[in-house]
């Protein structure tokens, strides 16, 4: 399995939001801060403001922000929301068919327990963790 650039800039926009918490920003600031196409922003914004998780605001002060609390954002909400399903094997996707095999596959077992430690691991982690590891980092970059 393999995270996206959708998945992950979409991560990187409400890092970015979460950090100008409150102010309206325009999708061009967080296009420069984060270096990513502002084309490509616009997709991934569009289907963040779809979900309800960003609102946007129109006019020559317009721009986003986030709707909730950088700690009511799961990573997992995000790449589920841009990614869709996260499962490493099609039978375990939520509206797979059932596997002509499940009754004797072994592996299936390994399976399960990538898909519950992936979940354990992003279903735990919010934005705002998110951006307590930036400033974290960021802090320990101060040299004298």
């Amino acid at each position: 399995m393999a995270i996206s650039t959708k998945g992950r800039y979409a991560l990187r926009i409400m890092l970015d939001l979460a950090e100008h918490s409150g102010e309206v920003i325009k999708l061009k600031e967080i296009a420069g801060r984060q270096n990513i196409s502002e084309k490509y922003m616009e997709q991934i914004i569009s289907i963040l403001n779809k979900a309800g998780y960003v609102r946007s605001t129109r006019g020559a002060q317009g721009g986003y922000q986030l709707v909730k609390n950088p700690a009511e954002y799961t990573v997992g909400m995000v790449l589920r929301l841009t990614e869709g399903s996260l499962a490493p094997v099609e039978c375990l996707n939520e509206n797979a068919l059932k596997c002509e095999r499940e009754d004797i596959c072994a592996t299936v077992e390994v399976y399960k327990r990538i898909y519950d430690a992936i979940n354990g691991v992003i279903d735990n982690f919010t934005i705002a963790d998110l951006l307590d590891v930036k400033n974290e980092k960021a802090s320990n970059n101060y040299v004298i």
